[in-house]
């Protein structure tokens, strides 16, 4: 099963990224995930499922821990029908 998260962190500072968001970056780019999007309002990562909730559990904890004081997420599962829609040609690749 293939798993797609889309997050952000909270509280914003749009003039320098806090903390948390810093360590939610690393942690989901050290990630064994397939594709990651960081970005200044929201991040998306997919990957197999172990992996993308592995993430999720160290991203929770770690952003917790920097200083975040609410992260939204959501988790989706994607499969060949989802990948062939968005673009990706199925059976090749992950």
């Amino acid at each position: 099963m293939r798993l797609k998260v889309e997050f952000t962190t909270e509280p914003f500072d749009l003039d320098e990224a806090p903390a948390h968001a810093l360590v939610a970056r690393e942690v989901i780019e050290a990630a064994d995930l397939d594709t990651v999007d960081v970005g200044p309002f929201g991040n998306t990562a997919e990957g197999a499922a172990d992996a993308v909730l592995a993430a999720v559990d160290t991203l929770l904890r770690k952003s917790l821990g920097a200083g975040a004081t609410r992260i939204s997420l959501q988790v989706n599962v994607i499969g060949d029908a989802d990948r062939a829609a968005e673009g990706d040609v199925v059976g090749e690749g992950v």
